[in-house]
This record gives structure tokens, C-alpha cells and sequence, in this order.
């Protein structure tokens, strides 16, 4: 956050200061509601890829890299699960990762700007998926989705990233983050 202060004997710089005051209000206020969607596009980082650690936990499990997959997010447990299909054709928990941090309160995200992580039912597809994130690498979750439109919800660009730091989002370590994503 940025304080700027007025220096009584400097008239003259007291309508500039004023105006750098409010800009940096604005710029700490956008910032917050805008929570986790903020992304770093100097950085081009390259996707982070699978390592042959978790490849191998995959194959002990009979599941491919390839294979579908399904989050589940729990807030009250701070952890996110990550479901793949078998070799059996089934979901089967492939690995359970401890969240840093999510926002909010147990219940769901309503409108932007209430720092609320959502809950509900979301479909992620490859061009949700953000290497570029400030946050190390991200998803967006697709909120609001259908039902939560038709009710009047809003907000955008909610996502599980990394960084530890959430206003809104789910957070991880980067690399529990990174496995997921990979």
C-alpha cells in the first residue's frame, strides 16, 4: 500500500500530490478487487511439465497423465483433491494437497469484490489454464457458472494459483499448484 503525505510549505505540489494520492487509492483499491486475476505477462514462464515423481505415483495407480481429470475443493479442510480416471475406467484419488490459504468464509461467492472463495460446479478447460499468473501458474475456475448467473452472482477471474495469498481464490504452494496444473 502506498501513503503519500502533503508537505504544508509546498503549495505548488499540493494539486499533484493530490491527484498521485487519489491514482494510488485507485490503483490499491483495483487491486483488491481484483483479487486473484492479476497476471504477470512480462514473465512468459513455460508451463510447468510433469515430473517423473508424480508420473510414476500415476502408474502405481494404473492411471495415465493424459487421463481426465476432477478437482474437489474443500474449504472447511483446506485441502483440494485431484481425481483421475484409471486403467478400470473409474475416478480414483490419485493425491490430496493442503491449501495455504482461500478467502472468505464457508458459504458461497455472491457478487465481485466480497474477497469470497466460490463453491459449486465448475468445468475447466485448457484455455482457463494461465502460466503466465503472477501467482507462479493458475486456473480460472469458471465462476460464475450457469445457475450462479441466473441467481444475479458476479465476479470473474477466480482461480486456484499459487503464492500462498488469496483474495477470492484458492491458493497453494507453487508446487502442489504446479503438479496440478501439469
Amino acid at each position: 500500500m502506498f501513503v503519500l503525505r502533503q508537505r504544508s510549505d509546498t503549495k505548488s505540489a499540493r494539486p499533484r500530490l493530490s491527484l498521485l494520492a487519489r491514482l494510488a487509492a485507485a490503483t490499491v483499491a483495483g487491486g483488491l478487487l481484483a483479487g486473484c486475476m492479476a497476471m504477470d505477462v512480462a514473465s512468459l514462464a513455460e508451463a510447468p511439465k510433469l515430473s517423473n515423481k508424480v508420473k510414476a505415483e500415476m502408474s502405481k495407480k494404473k492411471m495415465r497423465p493424459e487421463s481426465p481429470v476432477l478437482v474437489r475443493i474443500f474449504k472447511q479442510e483446506s485441502e483440494l483433491e485431484v481425481w483421475k480416471v484409471d486403467a478400470s475406467g473409474k475416478y480414483a484419488l490419485f493425491k490430496t494437497y493442503p491449501m495455504c490459504r482461500w478467502s472468505g468464509k464457508l458459504g458461497p461467492k455472491m457478487k465481485s469484490g466480497d474477497r469470497q472463495a466460490p463453491e459449486g460446479f465448475y468445468h475447466v478447460s485448457a484455455g482457463m489454464l494461465n502460466p503466465n499468473s503472477q501467482y507462479y501458474v493458475s486456473f480460472n475456475l469458471g465462476y460464475p457458472n450457469r445457475l450462479e448467473s441466473a441467481l444475479g452472482y458476479t465476479g470473474e477471474a477466480l482461480m486456484v494459483h499459487g503464492a500462498c495469498s488469496s483474495s477470492g481464490c484458492y491458493a497453494m504452494t507453487d508446487q502442489g499448484v504446479g503438479e496440478i496444473y501439469a
